[in-house]
């Protein structure tokens, strides 16, 4: 099922793990109801939501002590709040008074309190209540210095800020085991999110989670990256962990499908030709232009201002790291940078869901913008972009594959609804997909 690329040399090809798994699967049923059933989505908040880690943000969105920002999940608000001591906070956005929330706003900042708008009561940046309208009026006695904002456990790990519903939570560095480690060699922290973006889509939140763990769809769905993404199951690495993560590599180069990865077509002799590779010395081989490029990223990189070229082993200068990250996100890591793909449920209604696109750049010198999907971004913060995904289009010549994704998705969703479906025919390389419903139902069982 998965080609093993051995590690070779003083530089290994690419970043590896000793708790990698080739795909194994028991067999659980995947149904169509638990794509539109609300009882089945209400088991998911119960009993898996609920014990998992989220994302909630960028540290960088915290720059001084009383910055805040807001993360809405199901019918839940989560503050985000910077410390004097620069450390980060989480909090239930709800007064502990009247159960108001604190802040209506997606981001913003404080001096030293939260002052509830209903009936002004002052909050401070580390939760504890400092101040009340007539203080003196509580038969129970005053609630100041007794009463705190309800915390929730907050961590952070490659520039990213993680929270957790559970009080019992595993520390994330042991939950997203072993991601940082396949990931370490990127200095996530210090990349720029240039792209911001959030969709609502008709369709349940687990079809991304699905999508994402194969690339059996690419021929019929993203045919413009065949000429130089390798889809070809023989050739991709395929891997789970324990924890319930997956990773697969795809190489950069045509692909081997049907006899191919001879011929140079346009869109690979453009990426061979901006490192002064000449397309047409790898006419008849094409596949061989992959080393060619490793090279000479390798060479060049630095010299171009990509000065992490020298962090990233051969095959991170060219190839597609995909991870998908139970139960909600993806870290796509490319030698231009990192995609982030995340969905959540729609809190009344499992056939709805919001998708969050991001794109995180390393900085290169001399460079003031970025190519995204989006068209060319400048290197910095993005603002946030909101909207349906009916409204969402892409700038890229070769097509937007994520416009193409979420076309699928809606489709797939009201397919799903016929009695006709009892349970995926699933390939051998479609493995994980299974896997991350056997994950999800050891959540609903009581297993994990």
């Amino acid at each position: 099922m998965a080609t093993q690329l051995k590690p070779q040399g003083e530089r290994p090809l690419y970043p590896t793990h000793p708790d990698a798994q080739e795909p194994k699967a028991r067999g659980d049923k995947i149904t169509g109801e638990r794509y539109y059933s609300k009882e089945f989505a209400d088991r998911e908040w119960e009993h898996m939501w609920k014990k998992v880690w989220h994302v909630g943000g960028r540290v960088s969105q915290l720059e001084e002590p009383g910055d805040f920002i807001t993360h809405e999940f199901m019918h839940e608000s989560i503050m985000m709040v910077k410390q004097q001591d620069g450390s980060i906070k989480a909090f239930f956005n709800v007064c502990m008074h009247r159960g108001n929330r604190l802040v209506n706003v997606e981001e913003g900042g404080v001096m030293d309190a939260f002052t509830c708008p209903y009936h002004g009561w002052k909050w401070g940046l580390d939760g504890e209540l400092n101040w009340v309208q007539d203080e003196e009026d509580f038969p129970q006695g005053s609630p100041c210095g007794k009463l705190r904002l309800k915390e929730l456990k907050c961590e952070t790990w490659g520039g990213f800020i993680f929270w957790s519903f559970n009080p019992d939570a595993v520390p994330l560095l042991e939950y997203l085991h072993p991601i940082p480690d396949l990931l370490a060699n990127r200095d996530l922290e210090n990349h720029k999110r240039v792209v911001w973006m959030t969709l609502r889509v008709n369709t349940n939140w687990k079809f991304a989670s699905d999508n994402f763990n194969e690339a059996y769809h690419i021929p019929a769905v993203h045919p413009q990256f065949m000429p130089m993404i390798d889809d070809h199951y023989s050739t991709t690495i395929f891997e789970m962990y324990p924890t319930g993560h997956n990773r697969m590599i795809e190489k950069l180069q045509p692909s081997s499908r049907e006899g191919g990865g001879h011929s140079v077509e346009p869109l690979w002799a453009d990426v061979l030709s901006a490192w002064d590779i000449n397309p047409e010395d790898y006419q008849g081989r094409a596949q061989e232009g992959r080393d060619a490029l490793q090279k000479a990223r390798r060479e060049k990189g630095p010299e171009r201002g990509y000065k992490y070229a020298d962090k990233l082993t051969d095959h991170e200068l060219t190839d597609q790291f995909h991870h998908t990250l139970f139960p909600n996100l993806t870290l796509t890591g490319t030698f231009e940078g990192l995609h982030v793909f995340r969905t959540e449920p729609d809190p009344e209604d499992p056939n709805w869901s919001t998708f969050d696109y991001w794109y995180l750049a390393p900085e290169v010198e001399g460079e003031s913008e970025v190519a995204t999907l989006s068209g060319m971004r400048p290197f910095e913060e993005a603002e946030h972009e909101t909207g349906s995904y009916k409204d969402y289009h892409a700038e890229i010549a070769q097509g937007d594959f994520l416009t193409q994704d979420l076309s699928l998705a809606e489709t797939q969703q009201k397919g799903l609804r016929s009695m006709a479906f009892t349970d995926a025919y699933l390939a051998g390389q479609e493995t994980r997909v299974r896997r991350f419903h056997e994950v999800l139902n050891d959540y609903l069982e009581g297993r994990r």
